[in-house]
């Protein structure tokens, strides 16, 4: 445990996405906010819906886009965060790139959980929004149900504002037509 431990001592400086490369691939979900990791697990239900959505999302998917999950954004040196499911370029997914620059994403999806509900809701929009990512949504359990906030950038103001909130289907032109039921997205214990 010791050994471990010592290898997860920031660096003089803080951690930057170059260091994230050095780093065993052990598993762990390894995010940076302004040179803090952040390490994280999912559980079995959020893995559920982001493998759901991401098939869902694939099958309405046009030729000029790609959907994957888990794979990361390096928002700048500092910042690095791994969207629960994302839409990209179909020229940056045709590089298979390990992780992506903010300007090849389209949509950043993330799943809330409830350790992470502050970064989830607040800061990782924040800096998607200020990165330029054009869409962003956010998936809530609620009352036993998914609920999906759906958001675009204001470029201007590099916010999102909401474009939706729904509970029974998603049902939006951006990125590209979707009409989703959510009972497609949820998994059997929700």
């Amino acid at each position: 445990m010791t050994a471990d431990l010592e290898s997860l001592r920031p660096p003089v400086g803080g951690w930057t996405t170059d260091h994230l490369d050095l780093l065993p691939e052990d598993g762990r979900r390894r995010e940076l906010v302004d040179g803090a990791m952040l390490l994280s697990l999912r559980g079995q239900t959020h893995q559920s819906i982001a493998a759901l959505l991401m098939v869902a999302l694939h099958e309405d998917c046009p030729a000029g886009y790609d959907v994957t999950q888990a794979v990361g954004v390096r928002l700048d040196r500092d910042r690095f965060f791994i969207p629960d499911v994302l839409v990209t370029t179909a020229a940056a997914a045709a590089r298979e790139p390990s992780r992506y620059e903010p300007h090849e994403v389209v949509l950043a999806v993330e799943i809330v959980s409830p350790r992470t509900i502050s970064i989830d809701r607040v800061l990782k929009p924040a800096l998607y929004a200020q990165a330029g990512i054009p869409f962003h949504w956010r998936i809530e359990i609620e009352d036993g149900g998914l609920v999906v906030h759906t958001y675009k950038i204001d470029p201007v103001h590099e916010v999102y504002t909401e474009t939706g909130r729904w509970t029974k289907f998603v049902d939006t032109g951006e990125p590209f037509p979707v009409n989703l039921p959510i009972s497609r997205i949820t998994p059997r214990r929700v």
